[in-house]
């Protein structure tokens, strides 16, 4: 019994083992709010991190693809929902609300002013400087096309791809840290 029990732990520590190498230094964030103050959160968290010399994915889904939004684009061939999608959805990170205290549009003004005064980068300073980082910034391809968004609407951004969520969880699978927003 004693022995049978030693050669269980012994696989169980080889199967640990495995599971650690496959752990990579990276960290992935799914992304589906399009608040303000949850892009930013992602945004500071994933700086840090990628300071820090972890490489950083981040999965842009759903509402969050209206940060992306870049206002001097326009998608052509849209049809009659999509077009309605597009005028109803935020364009771009400098039109999102604040998931609390929007107030009208009062509170993502203040939220900058703020910023500002307290010398804290603004998000789009912060897109370049995870552009300089590396930060990786994964479209989801089905929410694009669910809510009528075209890549040619999308940002420039050097380190930017588009793919499906099964793309990105097994990008997760390895990561050493995961997070939802």
């Amino acid at each position: 019994m004693e022995e049978e029990m030693l050669k269980q732990l012994e696989d169980l520590k080889k199967r640990v083992g495995r599971l650690e190498k496959n752990r990579k230094d990276q960290m992935s964030i799914a992304i589906v709010s399009g608040d303000l103050d949850k892009i930013l959160a992602t945004m500071i968290i994933s700086l840090a991190a990628a300071a820090s010399d972890t490489k950083v994915k981040l999965f842009f889904s759903f509402w969050a693809l209206s940060a992306l939004r870049d206002p001097k684009k326009k998608g052509k061939g849209k049809n009659f929902i999509s077009k309605m999608f597009g005028m109803m959805l935020p364009k771009g990170y400098n039109k999102l609300k604040l998931s609390k205290m929007n107030m009208m549009g009062m509170g993502p003004a203040m939220i900058k002013m703020l910023m500002r005064k307290q010398n804290v980068m603004l998000l789009d300073e912060m897109l370049k400087q995870a552009a300089e980082l590396e930060i990786e910034i994964i479209v989801c391809e089905m929410s694009m096309n669910l809510m009528g968004i075209k890549k040619e609407e999308i940002i420039d951004y050097p380190h930017l791809s588009y793919a499906g969520a099964a793309t990105f969880v097994a990008e997760a699978s390895q990561s050493s840290i995961q997070f939802f927003i």
